[in-house]
């Protein structure tokens, strides 16, 4: 990393960007916003630290997975690289900074037109609300059909972008995972416990990684769960557990209980709420996979179009 002209500049892969402005922070990472030195395009560039070789290899599975997926639905990986800071010893881990530059997108997330949507008291027409939401559908569709299968773990609005023709993208490959995993012992359960704690945002988490269960088999319907959460987000501008959660309520037994409430001025069809609902069904073995969603969302763009 060096200075030219003012400005930090960093080297990744074959190319040299300048470091324009920080974009935002996470648990494990933070990203800036990164100006490409000799075409001037702009980019995001996601830097996760790692202070472990385990750490380190974590990071480096969602570079392997981003590798893996392309998809217009699904965030391209334009570089990467990892730059070693320490060394491995008996008593000191090595720290490294896996580097990983990906699109700029300038109309934000989904989480922030749906703070410009509230702000303004509008909501998504229903024809809008189908097309968007069957193309993250189709992004996390790639994921569940690779072999073997992978979940996303953290599907949410933060995590779906939005690029310039209004194409929803999904991001943030940090949680995904191998999605079927067979739980044989206590310890097994309560480690997945632990890591869904730590990586899936709470509002948006599937009943069974709350309290995982002994014997038992999770696979990637705990994603559809999470759609079903997006959906009702994208259509009444919240998560359907943010009252609880601002109540001071446990939004595990909200999850489990499967008690979703609907808005009174509730102005879409009801095929929304059956949707929700279906998406939204309590035991993982009931749940529809990814291909039939796409299928029932699909049949109700076109009957919203044709009534339009």
């Amino acid at each position: 990393m060096g200075c030219v002209c003012g400005k930090e500049s960093i080297r990744v892969g074959e190319r040299r960007f300048y470091v324009r402005s920080r974009l935002g922070e996470g648990g494990f990472s933070y990203v800036d916003l990164i100006e490409d030195v000799q075409t001037h395009k702009l980019f995001a560039l996601k830097r996760i630290t790692n202070h472990s070789r385990q750490d380190e290899e974590i990071a480096l599975k969602e570079v392997e997975i981003m590798r893996m997926l392309t998809h217009p639905n699904v965030i391209p990986l334009e570089e990467t690289e990892t730059l070693a800071i320490g060394r491995y010893s008996k008593t000191v881990d090595l720290v490294s900074e896996v580097l990983i530059v990906m699109p700029f997108y300038r109309k934000g997330s989904l989480e922030d037109r749906m703070q410009s949507l509230a702000k303004s008291s509008k909501c998504m027409k229903e024809e809008d609300l189908w097309q968007f939401f069957l193309g993250i559908c189709k992004g996390l569709q790639a994921m569940h059909n690779l072999s073997p299968p992978y979940a996303h773990r953290d599907v949410k609005p933060a995590n779906v972008m939005i690029a310039d023709d209004e194409t929803p993208v999904l991001m943030d490959l940090g949680s995904a995972t191998k999605a079927r995993v067979q739980i044989s012992n206590h310890s097994e359960a309560l480690a997945l416990q632990d890591l869904a704690a730590e990586r899936c945002s709470m509002l948006y988490r599937a009943p069974e990684l709350f309290n995982v269960e002994n014997h038992v088999s999770i696979d990637e319907r705990t994603d559809i769960w999470s759609l079903g959460c997006v959906l009702y987000a994208m259509a009444f501008l919240e998560s359907p557990f943010e009252s609880a959660y601002q109540h001071g309520d446990s939004i595990a037994l909200a999850a489990g209980g499967g008690n979703i409430k609907f808005p009174s001025n509730f102005t879409y069809s009801k095929s929304v709420e059956e949707m929700i609902l279906w998406l939204m069904t309590v035991n993982l073995l009931e749940r529809p996979f990814i291909g039939q969603i796409i299928e029932g969302v699909e049949t109700l763009r076109d009957k919203t179009e044709n009534r339009v």
